[in-house]
């Protein structure tokens, strides 16, 4: 029995794993890589197997690097069941659209480059109606409930406490006269965060594939990280600036609106507006409410009471573009946005209206992955590009790990710790290279366990622990789509320009000369972005 390393192997994102045999191939998440370049470039191969020999697909949680290349999968030939919880499924019905219409965004913007350049068009990684196709694929599946979903493999479905409807997945499988319990740990939650349970225990596991996503630090306790967030707000409010927070539109946004609520409700913040502008945070919001089964015993409580912890007064949502333009009007306001990590959606509209001035906050209340603008900026760049224009980095800059919905390296050994097996083998995934090495040392000093930091496309055989390597097809028109293809072309194209509009120049032709101009000033706005990108 093998287990092949498709993502999520010494990098946060991408998280997706096979696990296959002589009769069977199952595979557990398909997770977009997202942040930089070379990560990114990734979405696009082909993976070694066909999709339509994966016989069915086991999805922990609904987060687009665990989610997100789904719709690719079943527009390349998968026909299988896709198991994940209610919520998941109900999460996965807007957030895959959402992600397809980002897809097509972003290659309408790069197609229109491209006709400059006179290259060819490109295909986004899948439209809206693949993401909606692919939904047809899901099977709902209830916490705890076993399920056989091969006639040697039972799994089950168990509370991670990451996000709504988040699972780590227990597999038995037959084999060999004997039967191995493998765990897939997906994202494990902090223990202590508002609305939603607490991770279940992991009990009796033979092999163990654990995230790493902060497996080298610590956070802050959640009250600590509370009176910090109030802090923050009291200053910045006395400032008089908009409030600027990227947030991941599933969990991050309604716990910080739980959090509000209950600052306004007591009088810690005067009740200023908050606008969630988010299309699909608010639908995530109102999935929220249809999924109380996953609540912990405080947020039920306070539904039972008749209150409604995810609304208040001076709350607005925002769903409409025009809307959402509107609030470059507003000052003073908690304005929460996604992507959490500022790599697109409409918070990259509030950034451009707010990194500028030096009365604005931008606090920061989740990971923010290598590559990405939201990085950058917790980085301390002061100058980001954002729509092609330099914008000058003066507001100010907070971040608060302790919102994180990830455990810290404490939280992650306590969870291995409720394992009972002291042979049971440790692989550890879902982190940047660093915190994934550092926490597997971690497993071997402090639980005596075996560990072991796979790499992308590694293939382990889990009877022996030999190591091979899967030989990824390549993706389709790559050669156009690359960073370095992209700078020698337009450096090219430059070139031609400039020899022109100089013979433009010399025989007073001003028309041609105007608009050969207007043509190097794009082509050199191009080329900034291409140096700025690599």
């Amino acid at each position: 029995m093998k287990i092949e390393f498709v993502g999520g192997a010494e990098t946060v994102t991408g998280s997706s794993y096979i696990i296959k045999d002589d009769d069977f191939t199952i595979m557990i998440d398909c997770g977009m890589f997202q942040g930089k370049q070379e990560l990114v470039q990734r979405n696009k191969l082909n993976l070694i197997y066909a999709p339509k020999e994966i016989d069915c697909m086991l999805l922990t949680h609904a987060h687009i690097d665990h989610s997100g290349l789904i719709p690719k999968l079943v527009k390349e030939g998968f026909t299988g069941k896709i198991y994940a919880t209610k919520a998941t499924t109900d999460l996965c019905k807007v957030m895959l659209p959402d992600s397809a219409h980002i897809q097509e965004t972003d290659v309408k913007w790069i197609n229109k480059r491209n006709r400059k350049l006179n290259r060819p068009d490109i295909d986004p990684l899948y439209t809206v109606e693949d993401a909606e196709n692919s939904l047809n694929n899901f099977v709902s599946v209830n916490y705890g409930d076993t399920i056989r979903i091969h006639p040697r493999i039972e799994v089950r479905f168990r509370d991670a406490g990451h996000i709504l409807g988040s699972a780590f997945i227990e597999m038995w499988i037959d084999g060999k006269g004997k039967k191995t319990k493998i765990v897939f740990s997906g994202d494990i939650g902090t223990g202590d965060q508002a609305i939603i349970k607490d991770p279940e225990k992991l009990e009796g596991a033979d092999i163990i594939l654990i995230e790493s996503t902060y497996g080298n630090r610590l956070h802050k306790g959640k009250e600590d990280t509370y009176n910090e967030f109030k802090e923050i707000l009291l200053n910045s409010i006395n400032k008089k600036g908009n409030i600027i927070i990227p947030a991941f539109a599933v969990e991050r946004t309604q716990e910080i609106i739980f959090i509000l609520n209950k600052l306004f409700k007591s009088g810690e913040i005067p009740p200023i507006p908050v606008f969630i502008d988010s299309p699909l945070a608010i639908s995530a919001t109102e999935i929220f409410r249809n999924n109380r089964q996953c609540f912990d015993e405080e947020m039920t409580h306070i539904i039972m009471s008749g209150e409604n912890p995810l609304d208040f007064q001076n709350l607005t949502f925002t769903r409409s573009s025009n809307e959402s333009k509107l609030l470059q009007n507003e000052n003073g306001v908690i304005i929460m946005s996604a992507s959490g990590m500022c790599n697109a959606g409409r918070i990259q509209f509030h950034l451009q209206n707010n990194l500028y001035k030096p009365e604005a906050s931008i606090i920061f209340v989740g990971y923010q992955a290598e590559g990405t603008l939201g990085r950058r900026i917790v980085d301390g760049r002061k100058l980001v590009k954002i729509y092609g224009e330099d914008i000058a980095v003066k507001a100010q800059i907070h971040t608060l790990g302790g919102f994180s919905a990830h455990a810290d390296k404490n939280g992650l050994l306590t969870w291995l710790r409720t394992n009972n097996n002291p042979n049971a083998k440790v692989f550890v995934v879902h982190g940047e290279e660093e915190s994934s090495k550092f926490f597997g040392e971690l497993v071997q000093s402090e639980l005596g366990l075996n560990s072991y930091v796979p790499k992308w496309g590694e293939i382990v055989d889990l009877d022996t622990m030999q190591s091979e390597y899967a030989t990824y097809g390549t993706a389709s028109k790559d050669k156009y789509d690359s960073m370095d293809y992209q700078l020698e072309s337009l450096t090219k194209y430059l070139g031609i320009l400039t020899e022109k509009y100089m013979k433009a120049k010399s025989e007073n032709s001003l028309r041609s000369t105007k608009r050969l101009q207007n043509e190097i000033i794009d082509a050199k706005t191009l080329l900034k972005d291409i140096v700025d990108e690599l």
